[in-house]
C-alpha cells in the first residue's frame, strides 16, 4: 500500500488541510473509489474503513489484478464544519457552494487538444485520451480557492479509472445509484450485491456531479467524434448507501464486500468470491424522479417508508399546522420507487420531503438537486 498526501493550498494562517490517497496493487487497470465528498454523509466513510482493511488484506494475498485507488475522506473541509454541533458538510459555508457540483468540465479542452489523432483505434484512443485529460487538468491555472484544488485533485485521479465509485447517501434512503444509462447493463451486479432499491439512469443531469465529470466526457468526445472509435471508458457511479444514520459495522461489512465481489467479477481482484444475486432492482430515468413538496408550513408524518414502491394516488406523507389544525396529505403524482426522504420534520414550501423513482419521463432541464 502507497499513501500519497496532497496539502491542500489556501489554508488560513496556523493550518493545514491535507487528502489523503491510499493506493493498492498494481498492473495497468485501474479503479477509484472516494467517499464522503459530501462530508456530513458518513456512510460510505464506513464503508471506506472496511475497504482500506479488505484491500491491505488482498494486496498482502497478492489478489489485485490492478490498482485500487481509495479516498475515505474525500472532503477535509467540509468534515470541519460544525455550527453549533451541527454537521455542515453538503455546501461549502464561504461561497455556499455544493461540493459535488461544478466539476471541471473535460471533453472540450481535451477534443481540442488531441481530436485530430483520434482514429479506429479504441485502445489508442482510450489511452491518448487519458494521457490529455491529465494533461489538461495538469495545465490549468493555479486554483483559486481550497474548493477548486480539493476537485481538481479529486478528477486528477479518477480521471485515469476504468472504474469509479463516489459513495454517498441520502437522508433516509434505501440504496441507490446514479449512472449513465448506457452502463446500467454492468452496474446491475452490484446493484444486486448491495440489494439496492433502485438505479437512476441519465446521461447528464446538470450539474457537473463528480461522477458524471468522469464518464460523460467519453460520452461527449465519442458524440463529437463520430467516426473515431471512443468507447465509455470510465465507468464511474454516484453509489447511494442509504440513509445518513446507516454507519452500522454489519452494514458498513455488508457493503465492502459487495463491493469487492463487483471488482473481483470485473477481473481485478482474484480468488474465490460469492455470484451476484440473480434479482436486481430497475434502471429508471432520472427525468422520471417525482420531487413532492410541502403545500404549507407545518409538522411531517411519513405514511410509507423509503424503499417501498407506491401507486400514484397513494398518500406519503401528511403535514399538520397546529396553528390553524390545517392538515394535508401529499399523495404521489407517479407510481414508483419511494426511495428518499427528507430528515426535517418540519417543514415549507419548496423544501422536498420525498423522492418517487417513475419510470416514465415527466421533468425535462437539470434534473439534480443542490
Amino acid at each position: 500500500m502507497q499513501r500519497i498526501d496532497h496539502p491542500l493550498p489556501w489554508c488560513h494562517l496556523g493550518t493545514e488541510r491535507t487528502l489523503s490517497v491510499f493506493r493498492y496493487g498494481s498492473g495497468s487497470r485501474k479503479v477509484y473509489i472516494q467517499a464522503s465528498l459530501h462530508a456530513d454523509e458518513l456512510p460510505g466513510m464506513r464503508t471506506a474503513w472496511e475497504l482500506k482493511r479488505r484491500l491491505a488484506e488482498l494486496e498482502a494475498q497478492g489478489l489485485l489484478n490492478g490498482v485500487i485507488e481509495l479516498v475515505p475522506v474525500a472532503n477535509p473541509i467540509g468534515l470541519d464544519q460544525h455550527m453549533q454541533s451541527a454537521h455542515m458538510g453538503r455546501f461549502e459555508l464561504g461561497s455556499g457552494k455544493n461540493f459535488n457540483r461544478a466539476f471541471f468540465e473535460l471533453s472540450a479542452p481535451v477534443g481540442e487538444l488531441i481530436g485530430a489523432q483520434l482514429g479506429s483505434d479504441a485502445v489508442a484512443n482510450v489511452a491518448l485520451i487519458r494521457q490529455a485529460m491529465g494533461q489538461v487538468l495538469d495545465g490549468l491555472p493555479a486554483p483559486a480557492s481550497q474548493l477548486e484544488a480539493l476537485q481538481r485533485l479529486l478528477l486528477r485521479h479518477a480521471c485515469e479509472a476504468q472504474i469509479t465509485l463516489d459513495l454517498h447517501c441520502d437522508f433516509e434512503a434505501s440504496i441507490h445509484l446514479y449512472a449513465l444509462p448506457q452502463h446500467w447493463p454492468q452496474w446491475q451486479s452490484l446493484a444486486a450485491r448491495l440489494q439496492a432499491g433502485v438505479a437512476l439512469l441519465c446521461e447528464d443531469s446538470g450539474g457537473s456531479s463528480f461522477d458524471e465529470s468522469c464518464s460523460t466526457p467519453w460520452l461527449r468526445l465519442a458524440k463529437a467524434f463520430p467516426d473515431a472509435a471512443i468507447p465509455l471508458a470510465n465507468l464511474a457511479t454516484t453509489l447511494e448507501l442509504g440513509s445518513m444514520g446507516d454507519t452500522r459495522v454489519e452494514q458498513a461489512q455488508a457493503n465492502c464486500e459487495a463491493i469487492l465481489g463487483f471488482l473481483a467479477e470485473q477481473g481485478l481482484i482474484a480468488g474465490q468470491w460469492p455470484a451476484a444475486p440473480s434479482e436486481c432492482c430497475e434502471g429508471m430515468p432520472f427525468a422520471g424522479t417525482e420531487y413532492l413538496f410541502a403545500p404549507h408550513h407545518g409538522v411531517v408524518s411519513f405514511l410509507r417508508e423509503a424503499g417501498e414502491w407506491v401507486e400514484q394516488g397513494d398518500p406519503v406523507f401528511e403535514v399538520v399546522n397546529p396553528l390553524t389544525d390545517r392538515v394535508s396529505v401529499v399523495r404521489a403524482g407517479t407510481s414508483g420507487v419511494l426511495f428518499a426522504l427528507d430528515r426535517s420534520r418540519y417543514t415549507e414550501p419548496g423544501i422536498w420531503q420525498a423522492k418517487v423513482a417513475g419510470r416514465g419521463v415527466i421533468r425535462v432541464g437539470r434534473l439534480t438537486n443542490d
